[in-house]
């Protein structure tokens, strides 16, 4: 709220692509040490939350009201799975674990080769609001969604065994990690729609 107020629009783009690289960077260093400190998990929410904010400022001045679209739907699929995580409806098995996170790591391959191309004038269709961008974004927000799965196993499995409480901010990473993503994904999926009216 405070980079969306306070960030001016010429700045917007510079602002939002500084955040989201050093978002990056402190994401990677934070799921690749398993840092359990909360100081630099609470630095990676301050600097996503300054993206997140300008990105939604992008949105919101192009398409009015579709920042609070994403946000109820966000929080809505995020209950919906955490109502079919306690159901048992959805399982964290062994063998679902292992196919999300292959799915994942296709997905993020397949997003840098995107963006690798796209800086060399290379259109895939995947993120220009076409047809074939809107199944994407859609398989995205289902990818998303299923991470939550693997949170609440995680957060389950660490209270059964009794992890230290500073694994909560492990848990507290992962999930804020989900949210964004998922948050991105349905923002830019109502862009496409809204674009298309």
């Amino acid at each position: 709220a405070i980079a969306w107020a306070v960030v001016p629009d010429r700045l917007l783009i510079v602002a939002w692509t500084l955040s989201a690289v050093a978002g990056l960077v402190l994401g990677l260093v934070i799921a690749f040490r398993r840092i359990s400190n909360p100081a630099p998990i609470a630095a990676y929410a301050v600097v996503e939350g300054v993206f997140v904010g300008l990105i939604s400022k992008y949105y919101e001045t192009a398409y009015s009201g579709i920042v609070l679209q994403a946000v109820i739907a966000t929080f809505g699929v995020f209950f919906l799975m955490s109502m079919l995580y306690r159901a048992r409806v959805i399982r964290a098995t062994p063998k679902f674990a292992r196919g999300l996170i292959a799915c994942l790591i296709g997905a993020v391959a397949l997003m840098a080769i995107n963006l690798l191309l796209s800086v060399f004038g290379i259109n895939t269709h995947l993120r220009d609001g076409s047809w074939l961008a809107i199944v994407f974004s859609l398989a995205m927000i289902v990818l998303a969604s299923l991470t939550f799965i693997l949170d609440f196993n995680e957060v389950e499995q660490g209270v059964k065994n009794g992890l230290p409480q500073r694994y909560a901010w492990v848990c507290a990473f992962g999930m804020l990690v989900g949210l964004i993503w998922l948050y991105l994904e349905i923002l830019r999926l109502l862009g496409y729609l809204r674009g298309n009216d």
